[in-house]
């Protein structure tokens, strides 16, 4: 039996890891107005519980807490780190804590900028800082004597033992500079050791435009230990729809562990977002569950509403809240892209 569990996102957290946006070449000519839809993400998860706010040096959070007093954000559930980062996109960086009984393990997956990109070393530093401030121990990912590379965004679990991720990132042809050579069976060997996870599904490909090689955050989200939500495009001329299709039909023919059927509930996908010439992988599915509250990203599009309805059936004890990502979203990612939940 595994010694290690992954909690689902929808138990009891401490808090939320972000990192204060800094670096304007993940939102060219957009780092102000994304740095103020971040304070509004920072105010509505700091109503809830403790916001763990990374900024990148001292004169960073001075301007910050600043914006935060401007905005009437509960300033006694803001701790600061402060620490140098590339980026701030906290669900693949930072560190994965899960529970072995009650006590948490910081797990560090040697973080490689979704072997994009060549700065990331300042990320790296993340996962040990952050166990620092838990006071935690934080353990290196390995298998056969390997560092593992892996990303937050790519996990979705139930806390239940099952785990669902997709082919595209983690066996693509191309992008085995995260892994080379791993096979399913490898990484569920890793799965299995560091998550407690049983029974893994997998799904296919991610949406059109995702930069990480098609997160799971952007397609398939537990809202329970056997019920998600999973995108799905009804625009048939869009790329993302047959994708999208495929993996609906493997969902659906899915079992978690312990052999029940998986309850697939669909969500929409907002009208294509092109800005500069991109088109941006714009996803409801990268919402992030906190204490009491679900903070959904939204798009200005008429789908929102669908989306937040659809939402809020499957999790009918928790308000649910949209945040405006129209902005977050030129930085190829929104709210669960750049947050990572800290068990109790």
């Amino acid at each position: 039996m595994a010694s290690r569990r992954f909690p689902a996102e929808w138990e009891t957290q401490q808090g939320v890891l972000l990192c204060f946006p800094h670096n304007g070449n993940d939102w060219p000519g957009k780092l102000n107005p994304v740095q103020w839809a971040f304070v509004e993400f920072i105010k509505k998860v700091a109503e809830q519980e403790e916001v763990i706010l990374v900024v990148k040096d001292e004169k960073l959070k001075s301007t910050v807490a600043e914006y935060l007093d401007r905005a009437t954000v509960k300033l006694k559930n803001v701790k600061y780190i402060i620490q140098r980062t590339n980026r701030s996109w906290m669900r693949d960086s930072g560190p994965i804590i899960v529970k072995s009984g009650n006590k948490r393990e910081a797990i560090n997956f040697n973080f490689n900028a979704w072997a994009k990109y060549n700065n990331y070393q300042l990320d790296n530093k993340i996962p040990d800082v952050v166990a620092k401030h838990l006071n935690i121990p934080v353990t290196q990912a390995m298998y056969k004597g390997k560092p593992v590379v892996m990303e937050g965004g790519a996990l979705e679990v139930n806390g239940k033992g099952t785990m669902i991720t997709s082919e595209e990132c983690m066996l693509h042809p191309t992008i085995q500079v995260r892994n080379k050579g791993f096979r399913k069976e490898d990484y569920e060997a890793v799965f299995y050791e560091y998550f407690g996870v049983e029974k893994t599904i997998w799904v296919g490909d991610g949406i059109a435009g995702d930069d990480t090689h098609g997160h799971i955050d952007d397609l398939c989200r537990f809202t329970n230990e056997d019920t998600v939500l999973t995108v799905v495009e009804s625009d048939k001329k869009s790329k993302n729809y047959k994708p999208l299709q495929d993996n609906l039909k493997r969902l659906k023919k899915a079992r978690i562990h312990g052999g029940k059927q998986l309850n697939v509930v669909e969500l929409p996908m907002p009208g294509k977002i092109i800005f500069e010439g991109l088109s941006l992988p714009a996803s409801y599915a990268n919402f992030l569950i906190i204490n009491n509250c679900v903070l959904v990203p939204t798009f200005n599009d008429e789908a929102d509403r669908i989306a937040m309805d659809t939402i809020a059936q499957c999790f009918p004890t928790r308000k649910v809240i949209g945040i405006n990502s129209i902005d977050l979203i030129w930085g190829f990612g929104t709210l669960h892209c750049l947050s990572q939940q800290i068990p109790k």
